[in-house]
């Protein structure tokens, strides 16, 4: 899950960058189109312009500036002192947001493209990239393969959900992300585009994921695949349809993949933690905003603990792939990935938990900002050129 909650929203009526004004940070031109600050513009205020600069000013330099900058102001939480980095990013998004106020689906989705393009890395220059389709839940959907490799066969694979709350989010908000673990883990890595809410409700993103990885198995040699060396990974909602998946392929009795990456997964859909309660208006993803995706995905009447939707009550755990999970300590998801990991572990299935106690949620989409979020891109990288 990626930014906004049941609240009022609405278009935003301003166009053009703030106050028609470049924004200059860190000595680099910064032009920010409407659809991320617009709830600004609504705002009207000055002072809330003139903190948007400073915080992006602080969230583009280096980390020992941001560090002196909130000297004696980090946030703490249940003992977790938040990063400097993280703090100025969050601190970012607040000057942009309105409390109370959701943006539109369109503006929503337009932010998150706008997040990966200011603050994440590109996709390295020696990964090779292609746009192909595959068989979806209704009909073909977009994929894109990544690989230093791209002619061999039989390749190690990591199949790629990205996040953005079922709502937003696509190839191009996680491309740098696929590209760089491509290349640290040396593996081919492909990246799913599944049908987004609320045009296409629950289950459209979990049964295309489930037609994809079908069709995959079904074909290996024409993908370039080694079945037996398959990992499937996803962060946030990507997270959460990666481990749906592991939970409807054992309950059809088919292929399971040797590992799989869960990235800050949301897996449990109560939001009865107690990280829910204490972070519920964290940094970047506030509750307002997880309440809002859900009730975007997931139509009224719906039990949302069937595991489909909440993987965590999926009776099969037992006999998964081994897991790799990542967790934030300023996200609301900091729990669901504790949790997860016990629940797991408790069925006999090998799992790691790697921990970011100081961050918050989707700073692995941030790495130019966030230096941890290049570090956790490393460490799932490391584990699967390891394990596969």
């Amino acid at each position: 899950m990626e930014g906004a909650g049941n609240a009022a929203r609405g278009p935003c009526r301003t166009e053009g960058p703030v106050g028609g004004e470049t924004l200059r940070s860190a000595g680099a031109a910064l032009l920010i189109p409407a659809p991320f600050w617009c709830p600004l513009g609504q705002k009207g205020s000055g002072m809330n312009k003139f903190a948007m600069l400073l915080n992006l000013a602080v969230a583009r330099a280096p980390e020992s500036v941001a560090a002196l900058w909130f000297t004696g102001r980090r946030k703490v939480v249940d003992g977790r002192r938040i990063d400097a980095k993280a703090q100025a990013l969050g601190e970012l998004f607040n000057a942009i947001r309105v409390p109370g106020v959701i943006p539109t689906i369109a503006e929503s989705r337009a932010s998150l493209r706008i997040l990966a393009d200011k603050f994440d890395t590109p996709s390295p220059a020696s990964v090779t990239k292609r746009d192909v389709t595959i068989a979806g839940g209704e009909g073909e959907r977009p994929a894109r393969i990544y690989d230093t490799r791209p002619d061999d066969t039989s390749r190690p694979t990591l199949v790629y959900i990205h996040g953005g709350g079922w709502v937003q989010g696509g190839l191009d908000t996680h491309d740098g992300l696929c590209g760089q673990i491509a290349l640290e883990a040396g593996i081919r890595v492909i990246a799913l585009d599944y049908r987004l809410a609320p045009e296409h409700v629950w289950p459209a993103g979990p049964d295309d994921v489930l037609a994809a990885w079908l069709a995959l198995m079904a074909a290996p040699d024409a993908w370039g695949i080694d079945p037996a060396r398959m990992a499937v990974g996803g962060d946030s909602a990507g997270g959460n349809l990666t481990a749906v998946l592991m939970h409807d392929l054992q309950v059809r009795g088919v292929v399971l993949p040797k590992l799989q990456v869960l990235i800050y997964p949301a897996v449990d859909s109560r939001g009865e933690t107690r990280s829910m309660e204490v972070l519920k208006n964290a940094y970047v993803l506030p509750r307002d905003r997880i309440d809002w995706y859900m009730d975007q995905y997931v139509p009224a009447g719906i039990d949302r603990r069937d595991p489909r939707i909440s993987p965590i009550f999926s009776p099969h755990l037992a006999g998964q792939p081994e897991a790799l999970i990542l967790n934030a300590g300023h996200d609301p998801l900091w729990d669901d990935g504790n949790n997860y990991h016990a629940a797991l572990r408790e069925a006999g299935v090998a799992s790691r938990l790697h921990s970011f106690p100081g961050q918050v949620h989707a700073f692995v989409s941030a790495r130019r900002a966030i230096p941890q979020g290049a570090e956790a891109t490393s460490v799932v990288s490391a584990w699967l050129r390891e394990k596969l």
